[in-house]
Order: C-alpha cells, then sequence, then structure tokens
C-alpha cells in the first residue's frame, strides 16, 4: 500500500504531468507572468464551467473575500452575518475593513449557516451575510437569498472549499454554489478541490457594474496606468499558477466524482455505527464536494481516536478546534456560549480523514478498518 497523504497532490499531478508541464513552459517562453494569455483563458475557461458572467481572478482566497467586500462599499460598523464555525480567514477580512462581524450557530446536519440563526441576529445595522459553503457542501441558498431579499442585504459567498457543488432549488433548477450571491469568492490553494502550485483566488459575480469595480480595485485601483479611480490592492492571479489551473480545470468535475466516491465507501464502511455520525449524501451527491470528510465522533473519544490514527501512519485532523466566537482576536462580549450549541458541540466531535483524487480502495479499507478498530 502505497503511503496515506491527507491530500495527494503528487500523483494527482503525475497523471497530467504532460498538460501541466506544457502549460507552465508557454509561460516562460512568452515571458508573459503578470496578466499574460494564461490568465486571460483560464479567466474565460471559469466563467464557462460555472455559468457565471464574471470571474476576476486575485492572488488568493482570502483576498478575494476583502475584494469582494471592498467592492460594495460597506461601511466601517455595518455588520455581517456570517458562521461561527469555519476558518478565520472570513471573519477575518470583516475585521480588517472595520466593519462588524456577526457571527452565529451552525447546522448540527450540514454543518452550514443556520438559517434560523441568520434570522435572529438581522438589526438595522445588518447589511450582509456570508455563507460558507463548508467542507465541500452547498449552503441552503435559496433560503438565505430569500432572507436577503426580504431585509434587503448582500449575500457574499465563500466557496473556497465547494467549487464544483451544485445548489438545487425548489424548482428544481441547479446553480453553481458561488454563482447565486451578489458576489463571490474562491481559493485556489493547493489542497483545494481546484487547487494551483502556490496561492491564488477568484471573485465572481454576475453584476456588470460590481465586476468592472472589482477589476479596478484587484490592480491598485487602476484601469489605465497610473490612474488610480478607486482605492485598490495589488492582488493578481500569476501566469504560472493560471498555467496550472487552466491544465487542472477540464478535470474538476472529474475530481469531484472521485470524492464523492471515496465519501461513499468511508460511509458504507462506517454504517451504523453507534459512535460514529458521517456527512449525508444524496442520491445523486452533486451538492457535496467533500473538500473534507468530516466524522462526528459521539460517545467516544476523539482525541484518543485522532492519535491511534496518527500512530498508524494515517494522517487526519480537526477542522475546526476551536469556535471563532472563542478565538482571543475576535471575543466579544455580544456572545453568548448558549447562542452556539451546535459549533461548540462540533468542535468536541469532528475528525476529518483522508480525502482526495487519489485514494484507493486498499488505503480507504485501511483507514475505515483503522477507525473501527479503535471504536469497537
Amino acid at each position: 500500500m502505497k503511503k496515506i497523504q491527507m491530500v495527494d497532490l503528487k500523483s494527482q499531478y503525475d497523471k497530467i504531468a504532460v498538460t501541466v508541464n506544457a502549460s507552465i513552459q508557454e509561460v516562460l517562453d512568452t515571458n508573459t507572468y503578470i496578466n499574460g494569455p494564461q490568465v486571460h483563458k483560464f479567466q474565460k475557461s471559469l466563467e464557462e464551467y460555472l455559468d457565471v458572467k464574471h470571474v476576476i481572478p486575485c492572488a488568493n482566497g482570502t483576498d478575494a473575500l476583502q475584494i469582494a467586500m471592498m467592492g460594495l462599499d460597506l461601511k466601517p460598523g455595518d455588520e455581517v452575518i456570517t458562521a461561527d464555525f469555519t476558518f478565520a480567514a472570513t471573519v477575518e477580512v470583516i475585521a480588517l475593513l472595520q466593519l462588524t462581524p456577526v457571527l452565529v450557530d451552525v447546522d448540527m446536519v450540514n454543518m452550514n449557516i443556520s438559517i434560523e440563526a441568520i434570522k435572529k441576529a438581522i438589526t438595522p445595522k445588518t447589511k450582509a451575510i456570508v455563507p460558507v459553503h463548508l467542507f465541500g457542501r452547498a449552503a441552503n441558498m435559496e433560503a438565505i437569498m430569500a432572507i436577503a431579499k426580504e431585509h434587503n442585504l448582500y449575500v457574499i459567498e465563500d466557496n473556497a472549499q465547494a467549487i464544483g457543488a451544485n445548489c438545487k432549488f425548489s424548482d428544481g433548477t441547479k446553480k453553481k454554489a458561488g454563482t447565486i450571491g451578489h458576489v463571490s469568492s474562491t481559493s485556489f490553494f493547493p489542497s483545494k478541490n481546484l487547487g494551483c502550485y502556490g496561492d491564488g483566488g477568484a471573485i465572481f459575480t454576475n453584476d456588470d457594474a460590481l465586476a468592472h469595480k472589482l477589476r479596478g480595485i484587484v490592480n491598485h485601483g487602476m484601469y489605465e496606468r497610473y490612474h488610480h479611480d478607486v482605492v485598490g490592492v495589488n492582488s493578481r492571479l500569476d501566469s504560472i499558477q493560471a498555467a496550472v489551473l487552466n491544465a487542472k480545470l477540464p478535470f474538476l468535475d472529474e475530481y469531484g466524482k472521485a470524492r464523492q466516491n471515496a465519501a461513499r465507501k468511508y460511509t458504507t464502511a462506517f454504517e451504523g455505527h453507534k459512535n460514529i455520525v458521517g456527512p449525508s449524501i444524496c442520491d445523486n451527491c452533486d451538492c457535496h464536494v467533500f473538500h473534507q470528510y468530516t466524522l462526528r465522533i459521539i460517545g467516544a473519544n476523539r482525541d484518543g481516536l485522532m492519535q491511534h490514527l496518527l500512530d498508524k501512519g494515517i494522517p487526519c485532523a480537526i477542522y475546526y478546534p476551536i469556535p471563532l466566537h472563542s478565538q482571543k482576536a475576535y471575543l466579544d462580549v455580544r456572545y453568548k456560549e448558549e447562542d452556539f450549541p451546535v459549533t461548540n458541540q462540533l468542535v468536541k466531535e469532528v475528525i476529518s480523514l483522508p480525502m482526495h483524487t487519489e485514494l484507493d480502495d486498499e488505503q480507504i479499507k485501511f483507514i475505515t478498518d483503522s477507525v473501527l478498530e479503535y471504536l469497537k
């Protein structure tokens, strides 16, 4: 059995090495390292894949989220609602822009932002909602957009973990996660479902005027060289990273299916176990692209299981061990522990197993057998 990794980028690269290398070589041959043809090609290809009018590439996913908020002209003190159970980048950019983060609890079943918690958190100062499509599962965008419409709020999707996932609406239509809100952000960090070989990110929107503003913001506020029309930043996707993404994008759906197949095998092995609650998988499974495969361990020692797996050479991780409302940087007297019962429970129960496109049956069996061995 080959060594188990949390994310196996080397094996994935080996399968597409000729294409990746040729794409990178094109950049080297043309010396177009910034805003070169590979960047423009990727932008257009991703717009077509997502069926979104505008993709604005940038330097990383955190920048993407910050720039999206800058484009909406939110003012200091405006309240922005987002999930307590997620990576800190989401709340980080809210604070950096001197907006007021309003952290709310998540849903126990899908671990995404709670619709009821959003409703309770809205005040006259609320200006935006940031749903995070956590671990690859699309949030309930139909309900979130309805709330936003009722209260005249912006919706900024944090799609760093769910590119390629579909959101299904009650009328049977589907849209890609990241194309439904007023603006969205994503990350191309190497471990993402669509990852480059460094840092990268992008912003999506169907709003022409907003897209124009965002294109200025990512480039020092310039539309014409040395003419600074808006306050901007320096955040560009470099051509070599775009070249890697151009090589990978045609395989994104295939990568998603590989992750879904691995998830089904995990779930089948754990089915019915009294100490394991796994992610639910719908019949067609296209609402979840499994950036992570995350279990809840109930009535057993989660940390003991983690050490057991590590001792057997199986990488695993806890995403996330501390609620954002308990992080030193984001402590606030407004937050009460009783407002976060689900998040406070999840941080004690969750454990994520290896999940990537190259997992094979032998590895999955070893991982699942090792989990069941500890929890027998």
